[in-house]
C-alpha cells in the first residue's frame, strides 16, 4: 500500500507523524524517501548499509528463539535525530549509488546461512517499509522469522501492516517525556506509543529504553514509563540500558547506581527485565518462583526448563518462544 497524499507541487509522505511535504527531486526528513515526478520513491530499496549474523540475543530479543543466530541487515537513513545515535554512521546519512539487494537475494542468504530469522536492524528499518514488507512476506513463505528492531516512528495504518507481518519486534520507548521526544529526538511519543501497542497484538514484542542521564531517568517518569508497559502487557520484556557519550552527546555515562536502582524498580511491577551494556547477569527466571529458565553468559544461552512455556518447578505460565 502506498501512503501517499498529493498537494499542489509536492507529495505528502504518510508513512510516519512528520507527514513531509516533499518537492519533485527532494526527499524526506529520514533522507530515504523521494519524489520522483510526482511519485513518492524509495531510491534506496534494497540498498544494504550494513549486515552480520548475529545471536538474537544481541537486538536485544531474549523471548523469541533464544539460542539461534539472526541474518540482519540494515539501511540507510532515520526519521529520528537522537544525538546520542549508536549508529549515527548509517542513520544520518546515506551512501548514494549504494549496491542494491534484492528481497529474493536476502531469502536465499538468509536460507544459505542457516538462520532461524531475519532481523531488520541497524539503522531504521520503518523508513524502508516497503522492502521490509516485501522480504517479510517471502521470508514467511520460507518458514523464516521475521525481527525488526525499531524506534517505533510509524503511524497507524502502515504500523498495524507491518507488524502483521513480524514474528518478533523490539521497539526503542526513548522516554515517557513528549517534550523530550519532539525536542531533543525530533519524534512524537504517541506514535510510538500507538506502534506498541500495535506490536503487542501481532507479534512477540520486547522493549528497549537507553537511561540517559538527566534527560529521561526522573523518578516521576519512570513510573510513566512503567505504568504504559503494565497497562499494555506486564510479560512485554523490557531492556533497560546503560548510556555511554557518543555522536553530539558526550554527557558522563549513566551510573551503575542509577541502573541498578531504575532496574529494582521497574522489577517490581514488570515480570521481565533486563540491563543492558552493564555486564550484570541476564538470565530469565519464573516471575513467580524465581527459578532459572534460560541462562546466560554474553551470548551463550542454556536453555535449562524443559516444559517449555510451563515452568518446569513451579507450573506457572511461562511468556518466551523456543524453537
Amino acid at each position: 500500500m502506498s501512503y501517499t497524499v498529493s498537494h499542489t507541487n509536492t507529495l505528502e509522505c504518510a508513512l510516519c507523524p512528520h507527514h513531509c511535504r516533499i518537492s519533485s527531486g527532494k526527499r524526506g526528513f529520514c533522507g530515504v524517501r523521494e519524489n520522483r515526478n510526482g511519485e513518492l520513491s524509495l531510491p534506496f530499496y534494497g540498498a544494504i548499509s550494513s549486515g552480520g549474523i548475529d545471536p538474537i540475543e544481541k537486538k536485544p530479543i531474549f523471548h523469541f528463539l533464544p539460542g539461534t543466530m539472526s541474518f540482519s541487515i540494515g539501511f540507510w537513513g532515520c526519521n529520528l535525530r537522537c544525538p546520542f545515535c549508536q549508529n549515527y554512521n548509517i542513520s544520518q546519512r546515506v551512501q548514494e549509488n549504494s549496491a542494491h539487494t534484492s528481497p529474493e537475494e536476502t531469502i536465499k542468504k538468509a536460507r544459505e546461512s542457516g538462520c532461524h530469522s531475519i532481523s531488520y536492524t541497524y539503522s531504521e528499518p520503518l523508513v524502508h517499509f516497503e522492502y521490509c514488507m516485501d522480504c517479510a512476506r517471502l521470508a514467511r513463505e520460507a518458514g523464516i522469522a521475521n525481527v525488526i528492531v525499531t524506534n517505533g516512528m510509524l503511524n497507524p495504518a502502515p504500523a498495524e501492516e507491518l507488524f502483521s507481518v513480524m514474528d518478533a519486534a523490539n521497539i526503542d520507548l526513548k522516554s515517557y517525556n513528549p517534550d523530550y521526544y519532539r525536542r531533543e529526538l525530533k519524534g512524537d511519543l504517541d506514535a510510538v506509543k500507538n506502534a506498541i501497542i500495535f506490536a503487542a497484538n501481532r507479534c512477540h514484542l520486547e522493549l528497549t529504553t537507553l537511561l540517559v542521564p538527566g534527560k529521561n531517568d526522573d523518578p516521576e517518569e519512570i513510573e510513566g514509563l512503567l505504568d504504559f508497559i503494565t497497562d499494555v502487557n506486564k510479560n512485554i520484556p523490557l531492556h533497560l540500558s546503560r548510556y555511554f557519550p557518543n555522536y553530539k552527546s558526550n554527557m558522563p555515562a549513566t551510573t551503575i547506581e542509577s541502573m541498578d536502582r531504575i532496574t529494582t524498580r521497574a522489577r517490581q511491577v514488570l515480570n521481565y527485565v533486563y540491563q543492558g551494556n552493564t555486564g550484570s547477569a541476564a538470565d530469565t527466571v519464573c516471575p513467580r518462583c524465581g527459578t532459572t529458565l534460560i541462562q546466560r553468559s554474553g551470548y551463550r544461552v542454556r536453555i535449562l526448563n524443559r516444559s517449555g512455556s510451563i515452568c518446569d518447578s513451579c507450573g506457572s505460565e511461562l511468556h518466551y518462544q523456543i524453537r
